[in-house]
């Protein structure tokens, strides 16, 4: 795993030339996109660097990482699309609660996920996968912890509004991406950041599983990397 450290605009700005790397490479490149602020913040400038550039992102494939259940206007899916602005004019694929194996099948039909986009919950959560999530699970139903409610909250004024449950890419999914980038920023993500790298991977601590794919890059400010 390599691991970058610096000033918060710099970290987001290294992610996201990462993510239009890929983008120029391989224009028909399928993303996994988590909802977390910090690597929408990548995702958004990513965006601004394509225009900017007169790079198109009108071939990539993206498929949200999580989804609230029950959620008719597609929260996080809603997120990503708003991060991107007017870059980005294609599908954005959304995991469903009663289509769960589909979705799976859908990400394979595309050729597999290339690079996976994510950010860390402040318990090591990865997308909506929380402790005791075992490494060979793929998309699935998934209780939301307190946690996870919490770092929702704002937009659904307030945690008693967040749905219980999400449906989430599970980690046999997510390690099976060509290349992972995760995106950790401020001292929230400080404890995150440090199990991400050294907790055991044994679900204890789910971005723990990230230490086993070869192709991984964590983007850390140096408040998230304090521990380090």
């Amino acid at each position: 795993m390599k691991t970058v450290v610096l000033p918060t605009q710099d970290a987001v700005c290294a992610a996201a030339e990462d993510i239009l790397s890929l983008v120029c490479a391989k224009p028909d490149c399928v993303l996994a996109v988590s909802g977390g602020e910090d690597e929408l913040a990548a995702l958004r400038c990513a965006a601004e660097l394509a225009e900017e550039r007169g790079i198109s992102m009108d071939g990539i494939r993206i498929f949200a990482a999580c989804e609230f259940c029950g959620d008719g206007d597609g929260t996080v899916t809603r997120q990503i699309r708003r991060s991107l602005g007017g870059a980005y004019k294609g599908e954005i694929s959304t995991p469903r609660e009663d289509h769960c194996a589909g979705y799976d099948a859908a990400i394979e039909q595309a050729g597999g996920i290339d690079l996976a986009v994510l950010g860390l919950g402040e318990g090591a959560s990865v997308a909506f996968n929380e402790i005791a999530t075992q490494y060979d699970t793929h998309t699935h139903v998934q209780k939301l912890t307190n946690r996870i409610k919490a770092e929702w909250a704002h937009l659904f004024g307030g945690a008693d509004g967040v749905p219980p449950f999400g449906v989430t890419l599970g980690f046999k999914n997510i390690c099976s991406a060509r290349r992972i980038v995760v995106v950790a920023l401020g001292a929230r993500r400080c404890d995150a950041v440090f199990n991400m790298l050294y907790g055991r991977n044994d679900s204890v601590y789910p971005a723990a599983f990230l230490q086993l794919p070869p192709e991984v890059c964590l983007f850390a400010d140096e408040e998230a990397a304090a521990r380090l």
